[in-house]
């Protein structure tokens, strides 16, 4: 049976899945963002276990977060030796050291060789096994400036522990928030198999005007797009989004080139062809038709409205035309199943794509402003591999590794 307070395992991602986390809180009062840290660890795969100090408990309860992880919380040193179980070099061992919130006494602790407390001496233990650590610091602004921690942080720093980046506001260096410390975590963890491979990728809509206040344009939200680039960049792909009004947010760490209509997303992809990427994923949704003739002034909503439409150029058609070698990933939406093989081969004919993704946005939950997806992946001979429904997260990771097939 599965554990209820881990059924949210893996609805984020799979980044961390078959990965193990200590997730060590310190007596900051950033503390109280432990648990939210916990649960996205979870979402994004990991085994999560909490090792508080006892500072840390007085802030945040044991139970919550025994409740958070769904696993016991290592409270106190015992003679079970839980930190050497979870900081050594057995099959208990953890994969990756997280401190959040990391307070000045800690980290000077750390850097002077002092295990005391659950925590440090955890960290102790994972030093000379060579478990990376994390460290997300949170204490006031002026002992984050003074000189001592800065010198213990420089020597941690030295012996390859990781630090995510205080905010410093209103005289405190606020912890990051959650979703920048996981995303450190996941980097840390991922294998970088992409290292030196440059991706382009295209996402969400474009608009075209009828008039200045209006615009033919589509339901794309953007979301498979931003999931694949996050993907390539977690895998240490240089990363490129050509990227339309799409609603949702790029990662950090990629290059975003924004556009509006179809030919400046066509404009801007073939600026990025001049590097000669390695991959190009044509995951936007580029509106198919324009107006022939924009009207220049504001339509009064009264008037009887004729627009003649005519077809935007097809983007992905220039890929192989500027790069030969570039690996094509082109995207195709359906209504309904009618004659798929028919209508993939003739994509692979006209764009020469080395692979064609297919979703069909009739079904719930496919397609366009949905957090899941279901598509099959066509190769040159029509073999086919399925991903059935799951978030779209999962679905980018499934894609990368078949691209990752294609450039080795």
């Amino acid at each position: 049976m599965v554990d209820d307070r881990k059924r949210i395992t893996g609805t984020k991602g799979r980044e961390l899945l078959g990965k193990k986390i200590a997730l060590c809180i310190t007596g900051s009062v950033a503390a109280m963002e432990s648990p939210r840290i916990a649960r996205d660890l979870m979402r994004h795969g990991a085994e999560v276990v909490a090792v508080l100090s006892e500072s840390a408990s007085r802030i945040v309860s044991p139970d919550l977060m025994e409740w958070a992880t769904g696993n016991d919380v290592v409270k106190e040193i015992t003679s079970k030796i839980e930190h050497v179980q979870l900081g050594g070099r057995g099959e208990d061992a953890v994969d990756l050291v997280l401190i959040a919130p990391c307070t000045a006494n800690t980290i000077s602790k750390i850097a002077n060789g002092i295990s005391d407390t659950p925590v440090t001496a955890l960290v102790s233990c994972a030093i000379g096994s060579r478990i990376p650590i994390v460290i997300a610091p949170g204490m006031h602004e002026p002992m984050y400036d003074s000189p001592l921690i800065k010198r213990n942080v420089q020597s941690l720093r030295s012996t390859g522990i990781e630090f995510v980046e205080p905010i410093l506001e209103e005289g405190k260096a606020k912890i990051a928030p959650p979703e920048s410390i996981v995303k450190h975590v996941i980097d840390a963890l991922s294998a970088k198999s992409l290292k030196g491979k440059k991706f382009v990728i295209t996402a969400g809509p474009t608009v075209e005007h009828i008039d200045p206040v209006r615009v033919i344009t589509n339901r794309s939200s953007g979301k498979m797009g931003v999931a694949l680039a996050e993907a390539a960049l977690n895998r240490g792909a240089d990363v490129t989004l050509v990227y339309g009004p799409g609603h949702e947010p790029p990662p950090a760490g990629v290059k975003v080139v924004k556009v509006e209509t179809t030919d400046e997303m066509l404009a801007a992809l073939k600026n990025e062809m001049r590097s000669k990427p390695d991959v190009v994923i044509a995951a936007a949704a580029p509106a198919d038709f324009s107006a022939e003739k924009p009207y220049q002034t504001k339509l009064d909503s009264k008037e009887k409205l004729e627009v003649r439409l005519k077809p935007t150029p097809k983007i992905i058609d220039i890929v192989k035309k500027l790069s030969n070698k570039t690996k094509l990933i082109a995207f195709k939406a359906e209504f309904g199943e009618k004659e798929i093989k028919k209508k993939v081969r003739e994509l692979f004919e006209k764009s020469r794509a080395d692979l064609v993704v297919v979703n069909d946005v009739s079904k719930k939950g496919v397609g366009f402003g949905a957090e899941t997806n279901e598509v099959t992946v066509y190769d040159k001979s029509l073999k086919s591999k399925k991903f059935g429904l799951a978030p779209k997260r999962e679905i980018a990771e499934g894609i990368i590794d078949r691209i990752q097939g294609l450039i080795r």
